[in-house]
């Protein structure tokens, strides 16, 4: 096993073992356990930055199903290893804030368990080098993150809000495959690198383009763009320690990657430019409008998360722009926009953390979120103050932060992409600008409300009551890490662009020159218009907080029943009613209903299909000669069939039934097949048996009290289905059309070394199928023995 599979796996084994050793810890002890996981982790991808930084990859390929072209390929290049060391890094961090912020009254080995499990997917989606390996793991994040999400299962919004965000990631994440078997289909191949390699031969395929439209939406919905959004808001009835992993530093980093990685694949195509770019800058300006509007702090954080993501995805977007363009000296400027936006989900995943994890202490120590509640907390929390005034000013883009730098960047990317004349950015090109900076403004509104809101002004008087007081030390050391970075990135942000970003640069860009492409960083650039465009950001915003009583009004004129959100419920709800319609036209408890639909729908489909294609063949002379004893066989089943349908008590039906049953075990010794025919007897004897020590428990057989039409309604269908059945057997004794499958297992020695052919087709070519037999009758008998135990254990309860 590599390095670079053990550090996948490694979270997954965690997961494993926590059930197995939680009991014999101090519950206390189990976060600290798990800790050495990511911090472990971490520590070995560190070793990883030098030999990335000079331009090198690490893979590794481990053949898993070489037949289906589907292998564990690990693939470590610049753009894997910034997004691996986040979720190792900011993973350390979280887990060692939720040792002091979760109770010991907490189910804490299960919340451990579905974080590793978390960790270890999101590790293997930005390892994974094949496609289908990379779905798997894809999924297993929404698995995972449902689980989180759900933690407190006791409260029915996070039961709703685990239900939505799986519903929405799930469906984007079934589009998203579907685009990549439309790749393979292309391509032949499941591999990215050799895709990517492979990317002039597939362009002009009539797949190309749906593919690209599928694989953005499973980006889409996972990184929460609009209108696929609406999940996110939702999600944060989780623990504040999962909101401030997999919403601020991972999971909704999984979409961006997405693009990321396939910007070399599809970043030449309009679609694709104005599809990234139109919803990341629609994403980023609705975030910041309805994060304005609300009351909760983490429903803020929320939106700023919404907003902040669809800042990252527009800056991918016209980044794409380079790879349109080809390598030029003109095109190099545009790569800046791609630079910018990995350098922002850096500095966004330091900022936001520390901000859930200020939420999270407001939450903890004075018991609510609601603003409307809060105020003059400085003096009482002066830490976590000083934890929410860098973060929020490094997330409204204000030196000396690193969020200045980042959206300085986008600014210019913005501005500059105007210049191009592709794409017909000409056109409509200057609205980008128009937006970044309007969403900003609103960014900068709800960073100010944020602080003012919550620490400025009096002190509530049902807050004063509670006596608050600052968080322990222990729940402050994760948000004044990640602060500390925001200013270090600030002082030395070069260091960052030299030995994480450029390796990354020459992931979305292989055919580009990585030293031209990296840009140094300057916290000043003198008066230019970016600079402008942010001072106006600062004046408009304070004068917008100003006077927000007189404008807030605006939001009331949309309604909350065309809102995404109530449309989304509207839809669950009415396909919810009409799922159960439906179903209760059918599922109605009727027995005999069941089985009318089952025979009409086999007699439609089976002999429907049979009459278009004109298979009812039958040639009676090509068949074998039937004996009288055969015949006399045959007779005696008839017989025992008609007298079934008028037998009048239990015993008598029963012993009817053997009678068919024996029957047919006849005629396989009849036909020379002694183990079909000595598995007939055992089955039917086993069957009659139980039939028979059942006995007493069975109703008392009474004659049908139903109507003419229904009885002849009934023997109509029966006959149907009988037909249906006996003609099929009778065309599939001479059907010429198509090759008997026989042929192929009468070879079964040369190809599974077995004499007896039914035994091989169930040993062998049916493996797969009798193993699952087996294990459901595993299960039956586990839920046998757990139902008598259950039972037993109640009776000893009730005797003491």
């Amino acid at each position: 096993m590599t390095i670079e599979i053990a550090i996948i796996l490694t979270p997954f084994i965690m997961a494993a073992l926590i059930p197995l050793f939680y009991r014999r810890l101090q519950r206390s002890f189990i976060g600290w356990v798990v800790l050495v996981v990511p911090v472990s982790l971490f520590l070995i991808l560190t070793t990883y930055i030098p030999h990335i930084a000079n331009g090198k990859t690490v893979s590794h390929t481990f053949e898993w199903i070489p037949s289906f072209n589907i292998n564990f390929t690990t693939y470590i290049d610049g753009l894997s290893l910034i997004f691996s060391l986040l979720i190792t890094g900011v993973g350390s961090l979280v887990i060692l804030y939720s040792n002091f912020y979760l109770s010991m009254k907490e189910s804490l080995h299960h919340f451990y368990c579905y974080l590793l499990l978390f960790m270890g997917a999101m590790l293997g989606v930005v390892f994974s080098d094949n496609l289908m390996v990379l779905y798997a793991f894809w999924e297993l994040t929404s698995v995972s993150s449902f689980l989180l999400i759900a933690f407190w299962h006791h409260r029915k919004a996070s039961r709703a809000g685990a239900r939505k965000s799986m519903t929405i990631t799930v469906s984007g994440g079934v589009a998203m495959l579907v685009g990549f078997l439309m790749l393979y289909t292309m391509s032949g191949t499941f591999s990215i690198r050799e895709i990517i390699a492979d990317v002039n031969q597939i362009s002009e395929h009539a797949l190309f383009i749906p593919a690209l439209v599928l694989i953005l939406l499973g980006a889409f919905t996972k990184s929460a763009q609009f209108p696929f959004h609406i999940w996110l808001p939702d999600a944060m009835e989780a623990p504040t320690p999962v909101s401030a992993y997999l919403h601020s530093a991972t999971m909704v980093k999984a979409g961006i990657y997405l693009v990321a990685r396939f910007t070399p694949v599809f970043g030449g195509e309009m679609v694709w430019f104005w599809a990234v770019t139109g919803v990341g800058l629609m994403t980023l300006f609705w975030g910041s409008f309805n994060a304005v509007r609300q009351y909760d702090l983490k429903a803020i954080l929320a939106f700023s998360t919404v907003s902040q993501l669809g800042l990252i995805m527009s800056l991918l977007g016209l980044g794409s722009a380079a790879v349109h363009l080809g390598y030029s000296t003109s095109s190099i400027i545009y790569t800046q926009a791609t630079f910018a936006a990995l350098f922002h989900l850096i500095n966004h995943s330091t900022f936001k953390g520390a901000l859930f994890m200020m939420v999270g202490i407001v939450d903890h120590e004075i018991g609510t979120r609601d603003i409307r509640r809060l105020g003059g907390l400085m003096s009482i929390l002066p830490f976590t103050f000083t934890i929410a005034l860098i973060g929020c000013f490094s997330m409204a883009g204000l030196p000396p932060f690193n969020g200045f730098l980042s959206k300085e960047m986008f600014f210019a990317a913005a501005v500059t992409i105007t210049e191009l004349d592709i794409f017909s950015i000409e056109n409509i090109g200057i609205f980008i600008p128009i937006i970044a900076w309007v969403a900003s403004i609103l960014t900068f509104v709800y960073c100010v409300i944020i602080v003012s809101k919550t620490f400025f002004g009096k002190i509530k008087p049902d807050v004063a009551e509670k006596n608050p007081h600052e968080a322990p030390f222990g729940m402050l050391i994760s948000p004044f890490v990640l602060i500390g970075l925001v200013i270090t990135i600030f002082f030395f942000p070069n260091i960052l662009g030299e030995y994480i970003l450029r390796p990354a640069m020459a992931s979305v860009y292989p055919t580009f020159p990585v030293a031209e492409m990296t840009p140094h960083i300057h916290a000043w650039h003198g008066f230019n218009i970016e600079l402008y465009m942010t001072i106006g950001v600062i004046v408009l915003g304070l004068l917008l907080y100003r006077y927000m009583k007189y404008w807030i009004k605006i939001y009331r004129i949309f309604p909350q029943y065309w809102t995404l959100n109530a449309m989304y419920e509207r839809i669950i709800s009415s396909s919810e009613n009409m799922s159960e319609n439906m179903t209760k036209r059918y599922m109605n408890g009727n027995l005999m209903h069941y089985f009318i639909y089952i025979y009409i729908s086999f007699v439609v489909i089976v002999a429907g299909t049979f009459l278009l294609l004109e298979a009812f063949t039958w040639n009676p002379s090509l068949d074998a000669p039937v004996e009288n004893f055969e015949l006399l066989l045959i007779f005696v089943m008839i017989f025992a069939s008609f007298a079934l349908l008028f037998a009048k008590s239990r015993i008598t039906a029963v012993l009817l039934n053997g009678v068919l049953g024996y029957g047919i075990a006849f005629f396989f010794v009849i036909f020379r097949a002694p183990d079909l025919a000595l598995t007939q007897l055992v089955v039917e004897s086993v069957t009659t048996a139980l039939y028979l020590l059942c006995f007493k428990y069975l109703a008392e057989l009474k004659p049908e009290q139903s109507s003419k039409r229904v009885k002849v309604s009934n023997g109509l269908i029966s006959i149907l289905v009988g037909s249906t059945v006996t003609l099929i057997g009778l065309a599939v004794i001479n059907y010429e059309k198509f090759e008997s499958i026989s042929t192929y297992f009468e070879d079964s020695y040369k190809l599974a070394g077995g004499k007896n052919i039914v035994n091989t087709i169930l040993g062998d070519f049916r493996a797969f199928d009798t193993m699952l037999e087996v294990v459901v009758l595993f299960i039956a008998g586990l839920g046998v023995y757990t139902l008598i135990k259950l039972k037993a254990a109640k009776k000893g309860d009730a005797d003491t």
